[in-house]
């Protein structure tokens, strides 16, 4: 299954992290947001889409990000994270908890969705996917 995500930069090095609702798949873990490719769309149409759906925000999409494979026993997705500016509406959460606007340390400390790790060291460095990691295991563990 083809999920996108957009990693929504704010043009000062910060990006939108988002807190999943709780109840749900992953709860309360931070994301990069988005969702599901529908057939026949593109992964640029489906992270338009999915900016308006989940976040009230028009976006302008810019250049893809490495996709990423991540199996979690029930099911396989591929990640394809896009960068992308908002360029209109106003920020609403309409499906998710809590975001925040993260530089790499403030992403550091956020306990992340596995499938988004490897997004979030591309964006920042690995040394941030390691503090991730580190404060997963303290949150849930």
């Amino acid at each position: 299954m083809d999920v996108v995500c957009g990693v929504i930069d704010d043009g000062e090095g910060r990006v939108l992290a988002c807190r999943r609702p709780e109840g749900g798949h992953l709860a309360g873990l931070w994301e990069f947001p988005g969702g599901k490719v529908e057939a026949g769309e593109s992964a640029s149409a489906a992270l338009v889409r999915e900016m308006r759906e989940e976040l009230a925000v028009a976006v302008d999409v810019g250049m893809p990000l490495t996709p990423v494979l991540w199996d979690d026993g029930q099911r396989t997705i591929r990640l394809i994270p896009l960068r992308c500016r908002i360029v209109g509406g106003v920020l609403s959460l309409l499906e998710h908890a809590e975001c925040r606007w993260c530089d790499a340390e403030a992403a550091g400390e956020l306990a992340w969705a596995p499938a988004d790790l490897p997004v979030l060291g591309e964006v920042f460095s690995p040394a941030c996917v390691r503090g991730a990691r580190a404060s997963e295991r303290q949150e849930t563990g």
